[in-house]
């Protein structure tokens, strides 16, 4: 099994941390989740602008239009399918007045749309590892970090709902399979490799994905779940550890 499909298994993984931690009732403060969700966010903000598209670009015979198209494209089909997908928040789903009935259909809401956000980020962490397998280690931590508060957003519900632990884990799950069919699906159809200036119009896309995501999803979420902090200071030290990381690496020649 390759290094990149073995990295989004793992970040997809990551999602029954949350879920376990929503079901034995020791739930992370709001503080350190939101934390989490910037510093996710930094570190894809970083790797998507700095990293996976100047490299792209620099892709021998790739067209600076077809990359930064590639780029916008990701962008807009990410907020495409983010206005389609319906909405729950996990604060919502935590306030003990919501009644069983509404709870459950809040859940299995919560559950399909983070199943359909979770797959492109497996193209993306799979993609990003074939290219790099540094930028690929970061890629996978962030999508590790804030997968983890996703599976307590939906096992916590289900689990509030449904009295059952096996059931919360199952949808938990579910919603962190997607992201490995992504990452399976990637390797298919990638695996066998394409040319150059194929995989780097990808990465240009991915990039645009990621940058959606973080701006999107990852960003006003903290804010959402913390209101009282400033979620900038995780996406700062996310950019922060992730830039000296990288740079490094580079002067160790490794990256």
């Amino acid at each position: 099994m390759s290094v990149p499909l073995v990295l989004t298994l793992l970040a997809g993984s990551s999602t029954f941390i949350g879920a376990f931690l929503g079901i034995i009732g020791q739930k992370p403060s709001n503080r350190l989740l939101a934390f989490a969700l910037g510093f996710a966010a930094g570190i894809m903000l970083l790797i998507s602008l700095m990293e996976m598209l100047p490299a792209a670009l620099d892709t021998p015979n790739m067209s600076p239009l077809l990359g930064y198209g590639m780029f916008i494209a990701g962008l807009t089909g990410y907020f495409a399918l983010d206005r389609a997908l319906p909405h729950a928040h996990p604060q919502d789903l935590m306030d003990g007045s919501i009644n069983t009935r509404k709870l459950r259909r809040t859940a299995l809401l919560l559950t399909l749309g983070i199943s359909l956000h979770n797959f492109p980020e497996g193209i993306a962490t799979f993609v990003t590892a074939s290219s790099n397998i540094e930028l690929g280690l970061g890629i996978a931590l962030a999508v590790a970090l804030h997968n983890i508060p996703e599976g307590l957003a939906v096992s916590a519900p289900v689990y509030a709902a449904t009295g059952s632990k096996r059931k919360a884990l199952l949808w938990a799950g579910l919603s962190g399979m997607a992201e490995i069919l992504g990452g399976i699906l990637a390797w298919l159809l990638l695996g066998s490799m394409v040319s150059p200036v194929v995989m780097a119009a990808v990465m240009a896309a991915v990039a645009g994905i990621m940058v959606a995501l973080s701006v999107d999803e990852l960003m006003p979420l903290a804010k959402e779940i913390d209101p009282q902090n400033n979620p900038s200071y995780g996406v700062l030290c996310g950019m922060a550890v992730m830039g000296l990381s990288l740079s490094a690496l580079q002067s160790l020649g490794l990256g």
